[in-house]
């Protein structure tokens, strides 16, 4: 079973009724590429997440954080996946089982749009990991959770994230805003249709 709640309709957002959900459980979703496995955050997960949001070079929204708030961070991940019925997925790189990042659909309350986010460990990056992954991420979030787009919100001194923006089809729509407590920092939103996507993917194979 997909969703043992109530799943996320073509808007994103799970109905919430508390007095009927089912007891929570974490969800069976796994997604394949060629080099990696997509899969629901652990809690092994979480020592390679924070050195990646440590890392001084990283240029992610908000960070760099320090371990406390890294956890704080990490933890928000899997309660969307069981609350929400999506959240990134933590990637594996099949070659060696480590965590190399996370890829995935991403929305909370506010958010400017229906995201697919990305964040690398230093030591994944350079690879082609994050476009192979938010790939497979992107098909997911058009095919199971019915999108109409995606966006991605991505600091305007971010080249690299733009960079995998732009492979995946991605264009620069201006400047965005998000929510408190994040709205101090400056982002671009990149995006593309389903219709977009998918016409690249007929081509790609044609």
């Amino acid at each position: 079973m997909l969703f043992p709640w109530p799943s996320a309709g073509a808007g994103g957002h799970a109905s919430a009724t508390s007095s009927e959900d089912p007891l929570l459980a974490a969800p069976d979703v796994q997604l394949e590429t060629p080099r990696l496995i997509l899969r629901v955050p652990r809690i092994g997960d979480f020592e390679r997440y924070a050195e990646m949001l440590a890392d001084e070079s990283s240029l992610h929204i908000g960070g760099p954080l320090l371990r406390h708030e890294a956890w704080r961070r990490f933890l928000q991940m899997p309660g969307a996946w069981m609350l929400q019925g999506f959240a990134m997925f933590s990637v594996v790189e099949k070659a060696s089982g480590r965590w190399m990042g996370q890829a995935g659909p991403w929305q909370p309350d506010g958010w400017p749009g229906t995201e697919v986010g990305y964040s690398f460990h230093p030591d994944a990056r350079g690879k082609g990991y994050a476009t192979e992954a938010c790939a497979a991420a992107m098909d997911w979030a058009f095919d199971v959770l019915g999108w109409s787009e995606v966006i991605h919100s991505i600091a305007p001194a971010n080249t690299a994230s733009q960079a995998v923006a732009r492979r995946l089809g991605s264009r620069n729509r201006g400047p965005g805003a998000l929510p408190p407590p994040l709205d101090n920092h400056p982002i671009d939103i990149w995006g593309q249709t389903r219709e977009e996507w998918l016409a690249r993917r007929q081509e790609a194979v044609a």
